[in-house]
């Protein structure tokens, strides 16, 4: 663990390649998003448990926060660009919570396919706040994913029902554009590490007030099993897959890294399909292979996971 932060810190690919070939490094890239694919497993299984959307979101953000804290103190002198990557954090952490909503009572497939739908409030956000005009193919590509969505979200897929909890959450891909944006435009002067503690510190103070409003029954998990899910989502869908990117990706560089990634959501499907029972059609596989084509149609801009940019923005300022 030691070594992976030393390398991380240092922000370079040389760095990396001392020890990690492509090859490993593109299965590094693969394992982290499966990491993150698996999130509905853990979701929806501690939802089932009686444990509140926020108290997952809260535990998920909690054990990355607490391990690199002493990172964020030895820098606390970089307190403007630290305070812009805890509201990114508060951003990301709140917004998660709509998904976890979503995950526990719609189809694993369709809340995964809303969720990758964040590029394109990337692009808007960009565009708005930073005036980062989106270049003709990122369009495209941002168009293609819309188009994806209303494929995974038409009328014969969901029920009315589950309308509410899909509306809910696009919360979670609005804030996490947002923290794509904050991360990328103001946090080059950071570490990668120092950008992955930040974030999750500000994730934590978020999710505290809805924490503190919370009955304890459902702040908790009940059965051993259920503790060992919060390790499991704490652990093996954040801070390992953030630093496995953190050090793989800018091995690989920017396109092999946005392809290897897209591996999130197949994940979710076969989640959905193996962990749930849930069936898995001939809309929602072709919503996926449009997400997928997207993510490989804009390579030299990759929103795919907030872990990729910061692997490949460290040590050198975004292209964007």
């Amino acid at each position: 663990m030691a070594a992976c932060y030393s390398t991380a810190m240092s922000g370079e690919s040389t760095d990396n390649q001392h020890f990690l070939g492509t090859g490993l490094a593109t299965l590094a890239v693969v394992a982290a998003s499966v990491g993150f694919g698996l999130v509905p497993y853990f979701a929806r299984t501690l939802t089932a448990e009686g444990m509140a959307p926020h108290a997952i979101a809260f535990y998920r953000y909690a054990f990355a926060a607490i391990v690199l804290l002493p990172f964020v103190w030895r820098a606390r002198a970089q307190w403007v660009p630290l305070s812009w990557g805890f509201a990114a954090g508060i951003a990301m952490g709140v917004g998660w919570v709509g998904y976890v909503r979503a995950v526990e009572v719609a189809p694993v497939s369709t809340a995964g396919v809303l969720y990758m739908t964040y590029p394109v409030f990337t692009l808007v956000i960009a565009w708005l706040m930073f005036g980062d005009v989106p270049r003709r193919r990122a369009i495209l590509a941002s168009l293609m994913i819309v188009a994806a969505a209303m494929l995974a979200t038409s009328p014969d897929v969901i029920s009315a029902e589950q309308v509410p909890a899909l509306v809910l959450s696009l919360a979670a891909p609005l804030g996490f554009a947002f923290g794509i944006n904050v991360l990328v435009h103001k946090l080059h002067v950071l570490s990668p590490v120092l950008r992955i503690a930040c974030a999750s510190l500000g994730s934590v103070l978020g999710l505290l007030p809805l924490m503190a409003t919370t009955e304890l029954a459902a702040l908790f998990p009940v059965t051993a099993s259920g503790w060992w899910l919060v390790a499991g989502i704490a652990f093996g869908s954040a801070l390992v897959p953030q630093l496995l990117y953190t050090v793989a990706a800018p091995v690989i560089g920017t396109a092999r890294t946005a392809i290897a990634g897209s591996f999130e959501l197949p994940t979710m499907f076969l989640v959905g399909w193996f962990a749930f029972a849930e069936p898995v059609g001939a809309a929602q596989w072709a919503a996926c292979a449009i997400v997928i084509s997207a993510i490989a149609l804009t390579p030299g801009k990759p929103v795919h996971s907030v872990a990729a940019n910061l692997a490949m923005q460290g040590g050198r300022r975004s292209r964007r």
